[in-house]
């Protein structure tokens, strides 16, 4: 048998679509969490039954993207009113919500509350940290599967608040990028690509990786969370290239959901989109090294480490066309750093601190699934029709032969972290694009 045929014969091996779906709503029920408590009603799915019990702010989101694939509609509506049930007045929501299970995972966690909350344990209340903006476009999905303008109006000044708290508060230097002030707020905990700020200079994750990351917390802990002394003291201020894609994404998804409602603010949100975006080439993209890389510092220091994330700002659509060619066929394409048997890896095989297998110290080079769904839709929209259905194969592999894990090893598929993941079950939104892209003519 040809190599052609065995591809062929391997894919009728795994689950079908069908089975895919029964078995991610399966998953999704199962860590659904709904209750009442403190006059708040909530409703989330945890990520991971033990591991992750809270309501957290992108996970959620990711929730909604595959919720609504599975025509769970009014389900994912309670999620997202979950997710801004505890919104502040001035627009603030955590990057995690602590509903029924109040006291954090880790002690050292506390560092990561506001210190007025941490005498508050014994009612719901939120983070101090944010998490990827995903927010508007969770909304924006919910409203193309259910055109309800109801809940589009209900939602909108929540979103409008929220992404104008962003705005005011970690857009610090007025150019259209936001900054992280810790780690955490990634949602990519331990990324290499931050080393070089924590003066980590080991490699592969350790416990002084984690004393590293635990001091910037502390430090903004004993500031209370004081973001303009926060700012001055430049300990963390990271400007990330998957967050600040995600949040270009999102002010543009903003702005179409205002003028669905009527609401004569989406030119502004679309031009502080085209901003970002802008930002995002001018500042973060390397022409030597055909990569968008993070940022340090109040110089905007270029984080030289080839993470996954050098790929994401191709998904804007103001990044010209050769640029992004350049990145994925530098890169994604070819045989360096992200040729593995099961890609995306988190982080290029030759980095220092690359360590494929099972570690505290996640996002330094096993791959997940969000990586391969996040690039998916735009190679199938720009018509790299082939190296999209790899991706989308590639997850389907891995759930086959290891269920549905928190991260995989990319050169044996083995699954590893958090069991009963639910972050994998985006595998039915590449799924239902795959289709959409197929029955389209965008795969001819």
């Amino acid at each position: 048998m040809d190599i052609a045929g065995k591809q062929v014969q391997q894919e009728d091996a795994l689950q079908t679509d069908a089975q895919i779906k029964e078995l991610v709503r399966e998953l999704l029920y199962k860590n659904m969490i709904s209750g009442r408590k403190a006059g708040f009603n909530y409703h989330y799915t945890k990520p991971s039954p033990s591991t992750y019990p809270f309501q957290y702010f992108w996970d959620t989101c990711f929730h909604i993207f595959i919720l609504t694939e599975l025509g769970e509609v009014e389900m994912a509506k309670k999620h997202m009113r979950s997710l801004f049930r505890m919104q502040q007045a001035d627009g603030f929501v955590g990057h995690m919500s602590y509903w029924e299970r109040l006291w954090p995972a880790r002690v050292t966690d506390l560092l990561q509350l506001k210190p007025r909350d941490v005498l508050r344990l014994y009612k719901p209340h939120m983070s101090a940290l944010v998490q990827p903006p995903l927010a508007a476009q969770a909304v924006l999905r919910i409203y193309e599967k259910s055109h309800d303008t109801a809940f589009l109006k209900e939602m909108l000044p929540k979103l409008k608040a929220y992404y104008g708290w962003l705005a005011t508060n970690r857009d610090f230097e007025q150019e259209g990028l936001l900054s992280i002030i810790t780690p955490f707020e990634s949602g990519m905990d331990w990324k290499a690509s931050y080393d070089p700020v924590l003066k980590y200079t080991k490699g592969v994750g350790g416990p002084l990786l984690f004393w590293k990351v635990l001091q910037v917390d502390a430090h903004n802990f004993r500031m209370g969370y004081n973001l303009p002394k926060i700012y001055k003291s430049n300990r963390f201020i990271v400007k990330d290239a998957a967050f600040n894609t995600i949040y270009a994404q999102n002010l543009e998804a903003l702005a179409h959901l205002c003028s669905l409602a009527g609401d004569d603010a989406g030119p502004r949100f679309f031009a502080q989109a085209e901003k970002t975006a802008a930002s995002i080439l001018k500042y973060m993209y390397d022409a030597s090294e055909a990569a968008f890389f993070d940022l340090y510092g109040h110089h905007f220091t270029k984080l030289k480490v080839h993470t996954a994330t050098i790929f994401f700002p191709v998904v804007l659509k103001s990044v010209p066309r050769d640029v992004c060619r350049k990145v994925l066929e530098t890169h994604l394409f070819h045989q360096d750093g992200f040729h593995v048997q099961f890609p995306i890896p988190s982080l290029a095989i030759d980095e220092p601190a690359f360590k494929p297998g099972e570690s505290l110290y996640i996002w330094r080079g096993p791959t997940w699934v969000v990586f391969n769904w996040f690039v998916q839709g735009f190679l199938l929209e720009k018509g790299y029709n082939d190296q999209a259905k790899e991706l989308l194969l590639t997850v389907k592999r891995l759930i086959h032969k290891s269920g549905f894990r928190e991260y995989y090893d990319p050169f044996t598929g083995e699954g590893h972290g958090a069991e009963d993941f639910t972050w994998s079950g985006l595998l039915v939104d590449m799924l239902n694009k795959h289709k959409e892209a197929t029955s389209t003519g965008k795969n001819d």
